[in-house]
């Protein structure tokens, strides 16, 4: 990589697990359950998405450290899912408390290399787009966190392999 551009998450990494943790709609009174577990040096978001009670989304958050990601043109992942949607979701302070920008993707089944650029992520609040949001600034990511609420109950599995900057 081009210096200036020094992030990669490698689920390889013993210390991984420990920096992932679940927000789910429980915190709004839902009972969708799901969260980060590691095996064969992937991380696996997994879990099940309920409508009940309001709910509908299921998360896990990763604090990113100093991602060092000024200098790249967006972010690649190596996943695996089951077909469902998902969603990369990326915080900054630019945005107020629980709002992120988000970038949608789908998966099939095999594992996949997804290129995300910064212009394919935009600012939402609860589901809703923030139309006079600034752009995302790279430079001010401090949170990475993958999301499902594609409004369809069940077992739900994510494998991610890599995240890692795209230069």
């Amino acid at each position: 990589m081009p210096s200036g551009i020094d992030f990669h998450i490698d689920f390889q990494d013993t210390d991984e697990a420990g920096r992932w943790r679940a927000i789910n709609d429980g915190v709004m009174g839902g009972v969708s359950q799901g969260g980060m577990q590691f095996a064969a040096g992937i991380g696996v978001f997994t879990g099940r998405l309920s409508l009940d009670h309001g709910g509908g989304f299921a998360s896990v958050r990763r604090e990113p450290g100093d991602p060092a990601l000024g200098d790249a043109r967006g972010v690649r992942l190596r996943v695996r899912g089951d077909g469902r949607t998902y969603q990369l979701r990326l915080r900054t302070d630019r945005l107020f408390e629980g709002a992120a920008y988000r970038a949608r993707f789908t998966t099939t089944g095999e594992w996949q290399s997804l290129d995300l650029s910064w212009g394919d992520f935009e600012a939402v609040f609860r589901g809703r787009r923030l139309e006079d949001a600034p752009p995302l600034a790279p430079q001010d990511i401090r949170q990475f966190g993958f999301l499902i609420a594609d409004r369809r109950e069940g077992d739900f599995r994510l494998e991610i392999a890599t995240l890692e900057a795209l230069a």
